[in-house]
């Protein structure tokens, strides 16, 4: 028997990356996205290389209603859940000044990006606490990662929802941690800095100079998913049981203030 993570937004950029190594690693796979041609490739890619399971749901998180049949529907798979990694999230279909953001842009961030998350730990989370740990390995203990951003704590006044959102994400991921202690739950946040993912790839050419001649980092390179992924493995394999609450940045030292 295999432990069992949940990733949403799992059928590209750092979800994908994620997915893959824990799969490599011996953790079947829940995936949970929007694109089902792209989870049926995940499914196959990971079910043929690393012989674990991998079950995919194309599902919107932010729709609600959807996102409570869908729950409904499959305790029987959602209550083998030994981490849950709240990933997914959109940026900005446009990026735009503060002052012309508008109310359909603000909702839509919002649903997928800190809604969907909230109320699916909520229903996950009452599943661990009634599915406790049955083995003495700790890989099959009940661990949550809400994978937030940078845009947490750093303003960026052309995409103002979604800086937003991710500091709501951040709030919650502090909530959950809190209220799930007593159960022996531990929550992290996991902060990416600048990854390369098709969610960036259209401002390459910006933070191509940030990081090689403007100095914005101290490791002169973009992250890739990988380097996410291996900060879940680690909060995965039990090394930070003792940590619950606590923020990893993953950003090439950009939050390192300098003069």
């Amino acid at each position: 028997m295999n432990p069992t993570a949940l990733i949403t937004g799992a059928s590209r950029g750092i979800g994908k990356g994620i997915a893959t190594l824990l799969a490599q690693h011996g953790f079947d796979i829940i995936a949970v996205a929007r694109d089902p041609e792209k989870l049926k490739y995940l499914k196959s890619d990971i079910e043929e290389k690393y012989q674990v399971k991998c079950d995919i749901f194309t599902l919107d998180i932010s729709d609600l209603k959807a996102q409570e049949v869908w729950f409904t529907n499959n305790l029987n798979t959602l209550s083998q859940i030994n981490l849950l990694v709240n990933n997914a999230g959109i940026a900005p279909e446009k990026r735009t000044d503060l002052l012309d953001t508008t109310p359909e842009s603000y909702d839509k961030i919002m649903n997928t990006n800190l809604k969907g998350p909230f109320f699916l730990t909520q229903k996950i989370a009452s599943l661990m606490i009634k599915n406790t740990n049955q083995t003495n390995s700790p890989r099959f203990s009940k661990r949550i990662i809400f994978v937030t951003s940078i845009s947490a704590v750093t303003a960026s006044i052309n995409r103002g929802e979604y800086c937003i959102s991710k500091a709501g994400l951040s709030m919650t991921a502090k909530l959950y941690a809190t209220k799930l202690a007593e159960f022996q739950i531990p929550v992290f946040e996991i902060r990416p800095g600048i990854i390369s993912t098709d969610m960036t790839a259209s401002v390459k050419e910006k933070y191509d100079d940030l990081i090689f001649n403007k100095n914005l980092l101290l490791q002169k390179r973009w992250g890739t998913p990988i380097d996410v992924a291996k900060c879940v493995l680690a909060i995965a394999e039990g090394y930070f049981d003792y940590a619950t609450g606590n923020i990893f940045e993953i950003n090439g030292g950009f939050s390192i203030s300098r003069l």
